[in-house]
């Protein structure tokens, strides 16, 4: 009989994944994971991982499963919150759901499983895996979940092949309703409890005050943008180019702002603290438009903002990667220095995938949209997908 470890959170998900691998067979075995003390600009109680323990003990109790905790605050802190802290102070927008399922639960979670005897590890992600062969060599899939209101292997894009081959997702071909009605079946605790929300094990924050943790407020003037501006004269080809040429390099950058290309419309206490397409917190009045973030300049402490949802400031036609920063799920299939191929790619969770072709350079991937995309921001995972597959990701620059 394989043992399976699983990561209980204290969540309906992981729960029904815990059942159905016992159902199935398996020697399970649930580990809690404690990543996160600091409760500093959280919007929630003052110690809720203290609560989904107990929930997550509960359940393992219900299941008759043997439950441990492993506490990897320190590494939570290092591999994926100070990551954070620097992409924000950059003027980046990090997403640290990625980092912690690369770095965490996939890596650290995994190492230990093992000390536990495991054989495989298992979450309770929407996604699935599958294997083929090729050239005598076992290739794993990753693909996505088959609920699309829940879909989520897009937290998944920088896993590797090592990461995949050891992984279960029991619930990825399965709906919500079907696991919410499970966890009532079986009597389990978290059958009605709310899912989740928030940065990966910190939880909902106020983000400013929560980035003021190392981040210094510094006052800076708001620059508003007019739509008119010039700088958005850009040549932009309806649908896909067909070859690689120079306009790529300028479909794919961010535009360059500068102060006296708008006015000044306020001040705010960071550029750091704000990411493109951001419409709150900006103590802009008086507008007869809603004004959003177009762009921010970290370096010169100036926040750049447009009015109105339809600013041509807040869309753009394709982005860049940089080659250190691309990453094949599929090895096997990488594309190679002046190759193109069309794909589906999108930019954030949730979002609907989009059609998009991909030129690979020897510098990096271009990727060009068929249609405009709102909020292209520096620091975000751009991920690809063919037929359901998710073939890699890489960070947006």
């Amino acid at each position: 009989m394989k043992r399976a470890v699983v990561g209980l959170s204290g969540g309906v998900d992981s729960s029904v994944a815990a059942y159905m691998l016992k159902k199935q067979g398996y020697d399970v075995t649930g580990l809690f994971m404690i990543n996160w003390h600091d409760t500093e600009g959280t919007l929630e109680g003052d110690c809720p991982w203290e609560d989904d323990k107990l929930i997550a003990e509960l359940v393992a109790r219900k299941l008759e499963i043997p439950f441990h905790t492993i506490d990897f605050s320190d590494e939570y802190r290092q591999r994926v919150v100070d990551y954070m802290f620097s992409e924000y102070e950059k003027g980046r927008t990090p997403n640290p759901d990625v980092l912690c399922n690369r770095e965490v639960k996939f890596d650290l979670f995994a190492k230990a499983a093992r000390e536990y005897g495991a054989d495989l590890i298992a979450t309770g992600h929407y996604c699935r895996k599958d294997t083929i062969e090729k050239d005598g060599k076992t290739i794993y899939r990753l693909l996505a979940g088959s609920d699309p209101s829940k879909e989520q292997s897009y937290f998944l894009c920088q896993l590797s092949q090592e990461q995949l081959k050891n992984a279960l997702f029991p619930i990825g071909g399965m709906m919500k309703s079907e696991i919410r009605r499970i966890a009532a079946k079986q009597g389990l605790p978290t059958a009605e409890k709310k899912d989740s929300q928030g940065i990966c094990f910190i939880g909902k924050v106020d983000l400013p005050a929560f980035l003021q943790q190392k981040l210094k407020r510094r006052e800076g003037t708001t620059i508003e943008i007019p739509a008119e501006s010039t700088l958005y004269a850009r040549d932009i080809p309806n649908g896909l180019p067909d070859v690689f040429d120079k306009r790529l390099d300028k479909l794919c950058s961010d535009v360059q702002y500068s102060p006296e290309l708008g006015q000044p419309a306020g001040k705010h206490n960071g550029a750091h603290f704000f990411t493109i397409g951001q419409n709150k917190g900006l103590n802009i009045g008086g507008k007869p438009l809603p004004s959003f973030v177009i762009a921010t300049d970290t370096k010169n402490n100036i926040l750049y903002t447009g009015m109105g949802q339809d600013h041509p400031g807040l869309s753009r036609k394709g982005l860049f990667i940089p080659a250190s920063d691309i990453h094949w799920i599929r090895e096997d299939i990488a594309m190679t220095a002046g190759e193109s191929r069309d794909l589906l790619v999108r930019i954030r969770y949730r979002q609907k995938l989009q059609h998009a072709r991909l030129f690979m350079h020897d510098k990096g991937l271009y990727i060009v949209f068929e249609n405009l995309q709102r909020g292209i921001t520096q620091g975000q995972f751009a991920a690809w997908y063919d037929r359901g597959e998710l073939l890699g990701s890489g960070v947006i620059a």
